[in-house]
């Protein structure tokens, strides 16, 4: 992967990002995402935002060697703190999980004035970003969902709008994505039906547990869980 030729997940990533406009990549470790987005004319300005003192330098390096200094401002700090308020109007946050990306904007809510898209990569718990969306009137626009080197990976686009609008059986959207259970791929039908197994499998160990409220709560949740798998694949 470099600056040409980006992952599969990193690629499609940028295809949600607007023409034109001014992104934030937090957590950019190489600068990949964005000087791609920049050289292929898709962003005007970017932000590459690193917390960890590594790859911030390989990011400034790489910025530098592209000569992209002057759309890309590589800066190192935690989450959100990276850009100023009214300074971008996009956001993508890729490869970490769902409940870390939640937690960076909810720390960083008062940066998203200005910011009309975020796209959203979790590696795994998609359901922390759809609550959190949903918490703060954000309106989930677009999923995807792929597979690369034996991974599968979600992608959420979304936009300040109505937030309950694409939830339809919330508890199911939620979980699984409303978008993604409508186009049910091969990818997500691989993803639940393994999900749904490794469910199975917790569930028979908990069925030979010495009983107790909270082994009788996971076993609920759990069959509730197989439950809307089983009516989704099967729909």
């Amino acid at each position: 992967m470099n600056t040409e030729k980006l992952s599969n997940r990193l690629e499609a990533v940028t295809n949600y990002i607007p023409s034109g406009a001014r992104v934030a990549d937090i957590g950019s470790d190489h600068a990949y995402l964005p000087c791609y987005a920049v050289k292929k004319g898709i962003a005007s300005f970017a932000v590459a935002g690193e917390v960890v003192e590594g790859p911030y330098q390989s990011a400034k390096k790489q910025v530098k060697m592209e000569g992209l200094e002057n759309q890309i401002s590589v800066r190192k700090g935690n989450g959100l703190e990276v850009i100023s308020p009214n300074e971008v109007d996009c956001i993508t946050i890729a490869g970490m999980g769902g409940a870390l990306i939640a937690s960076i904007l909810e720390e960083g809510k008062s940066k998203l004035a200005s910011v009309k898209r975020l796209i959203l990569q979790p590696n795994l718990s998609a359901i922390s970003i759809r609550s959190w969306l949903i918490d703060n009137g954000w309106e989930l626009i677009a999923e995807q969902i792929l597979e690369e080197d034996g991974k599968i990976y979600e992608i959420l686009a979304a936009e300040k709008g109505e937030p309950l609008k694409p939830y339809k059986n919330t508890e199911k959207g939620l979980l699984m994505g409303p978008f993604l259970m409508e186009q049910k791929s091969a990818v997500f039908q691989n993803k639940w039906l393994g999900e749904k197994k490794n469910w199975e499998r917790i569930l028979l160990q908990l069925e030979k547990a010495a009983y107790s409220n909270e082994t009788e709560k996971r076993k609920q949740e759990l069959k509730r869980k197989i439950k809307m798998a089983e009516e989704v694949l099967m729909q």
